[in-house]
Formats: structure tokens, sequence, C-alpha cells
């Protein structure tokens, strides 16, 4: 099942979580970060354990959702332009590789491994996402970075904000996922409402929605885990 939905943050299936508890350990992620200042905006993650659900037999899911709060604003993104993107990548200072640049992988496994791992995300102008399988072959798919499509309607910084606001799942071959809902330089009820929404959104989803699900904790980059449910 594959979908993208903009969830309301309040609408609330998320009975099973008590909401005091969730405002409450998100009050102790942030003090945590601000008493510890580690010198970096650490991401806040909601961490989940599946249950019943059998990777090889049942249907993978994938779908994403786009957060009212940015998650990650220092997410690495770059464009694979035509000239028209390249000129708006470049006066914008986001990084980008027109065909040629492309072609001097040489479709080398290393360096297209390489270049998936320097970047979270990729967009794509319209003429060349179709030749990505031919020009770097599966490598970006096989990292579950296949690039977002661009075309010279959208405006290219809006693009890439909505790509900054996408939390994206994605069922592989184990039952835990980790996506990226917040940062320790949100407020509260930021925090509260992404993480609501990535709940909500992760619930519809599933076969049997809360049946699903093991457990659900968050936790900031170097700050201890908190178990919101399971």
């Amino acid at each position: 099942t594959q979908s993208t939905w903009g969830f309301s943050t309040n609408r609330v299936t998320m009975s099973k979580i008590n909401s005091e508890f969730l405002r409450k350990s998100i009050e102790e992620i942030l003090a945590d970060a601000k008493t510890k200042n580690r010198g970096f905006l650490e991401t806040v993650d909601l961490q989940i354990g599946l249950k019943d659900y059998d990777p090889q037999k049942d249907k993978r899911f994938s779908g994403t959702v786009r957060l009212p709060h940015v998650p990650r604003p220092r997410m690495a993104v770059c464009v694979l332009g035509d000239a028209v993107h390249m000129e708006q990548a470049q006066k914008l200072g986001v990084d980008c590789m027109d065909t040629d640049a492309l072609k001097k992988l040489n479709k080398n496994k290393k360096l297209i491994k390489k270049l998936a791992k320097k970047y979270d995300a990729f967009l794509a102008s319209e003429a060349l996402i179709k030749q990505i399988p031919r020009l770097l072959g599966p490598g970006l798919n096989k990292a579950g970075k296949f690039p977002g499509l661009i075309t010279h309607q959208d405006n290219l910084a809006d693009k890439i904000a909505e790509l900054k606001s996408q939390v994206k799942f994605q069922l592989k071959k184990v039952l835990c996922l980790g996506v990226a809902v917040g940062n320790v330089g949100m407020t509260d009820d930021q925090l509260r409402q992404n993480i609501t929404m990535t709940i909500n959104f992760l619930i519809s989803l599933l076969k049997k929605n809360w049946q699903n699900v093991r457990t659900l904790n968050i936790k900031s980059t170097m700050g201890a885990p908190k178990r919101i449910y399971g």
C-alpha cells in the first residue's frame, strides 16, 4: 500500500497513548537536551516495534506524510537537474548535478553508494528522472532515496521545504522502524503535533492498526529512549 496524506494533527486515533504521559516524555527530552547542550541540533526520532507482521508474506507497506513542522531543517538535499533547475538550485545554494555529472559516475557502484550516503534525499527534473535507472542503475532506489519529481511549474524552494517536512515509512525485512519526527529546537507543542500526526499515519498504514504495534519510543539523537506505548 502506498499513500501520501496530510493528516490533521487534531484527529486523534491516539487514544491508546496517554496524552499527559506523552507531554511529560517530550518535556523530559527537551529538558535533557538543554541541560546537556551537545553542541548540535539533535533530531527526535520515533522508534517503532511491530508485531504480527510477516515481511516475507504480508504486503510491505510504504507511505509518506507531510508534517506541520520541519523535523530536519539541516537535511541534505541534492537536485539532479536540467538547465532550469540547475540555475534555480545554484541561486538557492543547494547542491546539484546535471546529466554530464551523473554520466561521469559511470555506473560505478561505489561512487553511487557514496552519493546516496552523502544526501538525505534527491529531487530530479522531469527530463532526468526517466534516465536515472539508465545513468545510475538501481543504487538510489536500493538506498530508499529514489528522487522526487520537480517540474518547471514547481517552486524549488517550496519543494525542498516539503521534502524536509516529510516522514517516509517503508517496511523492509525487519519489524523495527525509525523516523525523524522533530528536533530539540522545537517547542513541546510542535513536537507533540508532529508525533501525533506520524503515529496516526502509521496506524492507518498497518493491516490491523494498533494490533500490529508492539512498542513506540521517542528519543533524541544522544538521549535515552522514552517508552510512550507498549
